[in-house]
C-alpha cells in the first residue's frame, strides 16, 4: 500500500485556499461627523475602534447638514452621524448592531439610537434599556434591536 504524499503544488494550493472568514476580513471603515467638543461621541468612536472598526472622524461645528443630506428624521436624531458601507448610523448604536446590519444587509437607509440613551456605548454603563431603530425602508421604522 502506497502512502499519500502531497506534491509541492498541492501544498501551495491548500495553503492559499483558506476561507476569508478564517483570515479575518478587513475592518469596515466608519466615517463619523461630530462636534469636536462632544465627549460622548468620542466614547462611541473608542467603542467602535475597540470592536475592530476603522474610524475616520470629521469634526464639524454643525452636524445638522449631514443629517439632512442623509435623510435622518428629526425624531431619530442624535449627537453624531456616521456612514458605513452605504448605511447611515445615527447616534450611539452598538458595534454589534452595526456588524449585524452589515451581515444581513437589509433594504433600509440605516440605524439610529435616538437621542442620547443612557447605557448606550459612549453614554455610560448604567444598564438603562433602549432601542435601536431601523429607518428608511419600505416598512417605515422598526425596532432593529433592544438593549
Amino acid at each position: 500500500m502506497q502512502s499519500f504524499r502531497p506534491t509541492r503544488r498541492a501544498l501551495l494550493v491548500a495553503a492559499f485556499a483558506v476561507p476569508t472568514s478564517a483570515m479575518g476580513a478587513a475592518a469596515p471603515t466608519v466615517e463619523v461627523w461630530k462636534s469636536p467638543a462632544c465627549g460622548c461621541c468620542g466614547g462611541w468612536v473608542a467603542h467602535l475602534r475597540t470592536a475592530g472598526f476603522s474610524v475616520v472622524v470629521r469634526d464639524v461645528d454643525d452636524v445638522d447638514p449631514i443629517k439632512r443630506t442623509h435623510g435622518i428624521p428629526a425624531e431619530l436624531a442624535s449627537c453624531h452621524t456616521a456612514l458605513v458601507e452605504g448605511y447611515v448610523v445615527e447616534g450611539h448604536v452598538p458595534a454589534s448592531d452595526i456588524r449585524r446590519l452589515l451581515a444581513e444587509r437589509p433594504a433600509i437607509r440605516g440605524l439610529s439610537a435616538p437621542g442620547m440613551p443612557s447605557g448606550a456605548p459612549g453614554m455610560g454603563e448604567d444598564g438603562t434599556a433602549y432601542d435601536v431603530v431601523a429607518f428608511g425602508g419600505a416598512g417605515g421604522t422598526s425596532i432593529f434591536a433592544s438593549h
